[in-house]
């Protein structure tokens, strides 16, 4: 438990587009807070979502779901007018011959989402206009109904284009970091009435290490418990207002309870 003064998100006052990385009109600068370069084809599922509103250009995760949609964060979706994303490649900006980019204009957000409280029911979905074609660099992530593995101590990771440090930019190359889960109670001492249990929280295997502006809507993974391979547990959402670089947890929403509504929108939307 760290001893420090009750940090609480007070998003009342803040609108969820704080917790997006708005873009200048200009292509990413030279992380994830703590973390080390993807190899290629290490995260398949990784969309990089450029997301467009009267107001600008944002940037987000996101992770293919099927070959026809990809799950993000709700905040990363609501008042768009058209998205621009990108999978298959660890660069947002290179010429490799694996980075498939797609424009797409609809999108679903979770009924309930508020995106000015609390950030409760923080998942959305955008539609592609045709499946993708899938091979070693384009995969959908895989997941569980229900009981996924985020119990107090268990071992987490996640990956994105996001700002390394408090001041910054997204970056070119995808970085990914090793995190661990922490129990509720714990969580709820940072974020008080304004966590669920829809949500969980992970802290840094060594120091800092988390996500920042820009890597809202990753994939939060872990490992199986029988197989090889990973499973997606949760959707990057929140951070605390004492910044990227605090030793404050980030928050995740909960994929397993939002299961159901994910699979009918693929299916019917």
């Amino acid at each position: 438990m760290k001893f420090i003064a009750l940090t609480l998100l007070c998003l009342s006052a803040v609108s969820a587009l704080s917790f997006l990385r708005k873009l200048p009109n200009s292509k990413p600068g030279a992380r994830i807070v703590g973390g080390q370069q993807a190899s290629p084809g290490q995260f398949p599922w990784q969309a990089a979502i450029y997301k467009y509103t009267a107001d600008g250009r944002y940037f987000c995760g996101g992770t293919l779901y099927n070959e026809q949609w990809i799950l993000t964060a709700g905040q990363c979706v609501i008042d768009a007018t058209e998205f621009t994303i990108q999978l298959g490649s660890n660069q947002l900006d290179s010429t490799d011959n694996n980075r498939v980019v797609v424009n797409a204009t609809t999108y679903y957000v979770e009924p309930r989402f508020d995106p000015t409280v609390s950030l409760r029911h923080d998942v959305g979905m955008i539609k592609l206009p045709s499946p993708v074609t899938v091979n070693d660099y384009i995969q959908p992530v895989r997941m569980l109904e229900s009981m996924s593995p985020i119990y107090k101590g268990v071992a987490v990771e996640t990956a994105g284009w996001g700002q390394t440090a408090d001041s910054g930019d997204i970056v070119n190359d995808l970085n990914y970091v090793q995190l661990k889960i922490i129990a509720n109670t714990e969580c709820q001492s940072y974020y008080g009435d304004q966590f669920f249990g829809s949500m969980t929280c992970t802290e840094g295997a060594n120091y800092n290490e988390g996500f920042c502006f820009g890597d809202v809507g990753g994939a939060l993974l872990g490992d199986v418990p029988v197989g090889d391979y990973k499973i997606q547990v949760g959707i990057s959402s929140f951070i605390s207002q004492n910044g990227c670089e605090s030793l404050d947890p980030t928050g995740y929403t909960r994929t397993d309870a939002y299961f159901q509504w994910m699979h009918n929108i693929s299916k019917y939307g």
